[in-house]
């Protein structure tokens, strides 16, 4: 079913597409996303090249990050997987995942996922999901990713995950 769809670096131009992605998945509105980022930010991530989008018909309907632990060490839940987790040599930091909800279940977490780690030249990375996203915790398992074990962020449990190339 991925072949609906453009895999690619994202582009500023993706930017209001990225946030109109991200605002549903907020815990606000009924997410599970752990951080908002703001438009500057995606800018600086897009310029770094650590965003990958999935477009169709050129509308954003899905992005990933692929960012360095060192871009986000300062956020609360990175420390606390970290110091539960230490992360191997030359890791990066995997996710969010985020897609439109009328999307889901077309395989477009994985299909970014491959792209994303060929970008990344096939780097060790690390995520981590709410302990109760069973949905999204299936996909990561199916996309290679094993589980670390969990965590505790503001008195919420999380499963820690890491992929290591073969």
């Amino acid at each position: 079913m991925t072949a609906d769809y453009e895999i690619d670096l994202a582009r500023s131009e993706d930017i209001p597409g990225i946030l109109a992605v991200q605002e549903p998945n907020l815990p606000d509105n009924g997410g599970s996303l752990s951080v908002r980022q703001p438009a500057e930010w995606f800018k600086h991530a897009i310029l770094e090249k650590s965003v990958i989008v999935g477009r169709r018909n050129g509308d954003v309907v899905a992005y990933v990050l692929g960012t360095s632990l060192a871009a986000k060490a300062h956020i609360p839940i990175i420390q606390a997987m970290l110091r539960a987790f230490p992360a191997p040599p030359n890791c990066y930091l995997y996710g969010p995942v985020c897609v439109v909800e009328h999307e889901r279940g077309h395989g477009l977490p994985g299909a970014m996922f491959k792209f994303l780690q060929a970008h990344m030249g096939g780097r060790s990375a690390m995520t981590f999901v709410r302990a109760d996203n069973e949905p999204l915790l299936r996909v990561h398992r199916k996309m290679g990713m094993r589980e670390l074990g969990s965590f505790l962020n503001n008195d919420e449990r999380y499963i820690a995950l890491s992929y290591t190339p073969q």
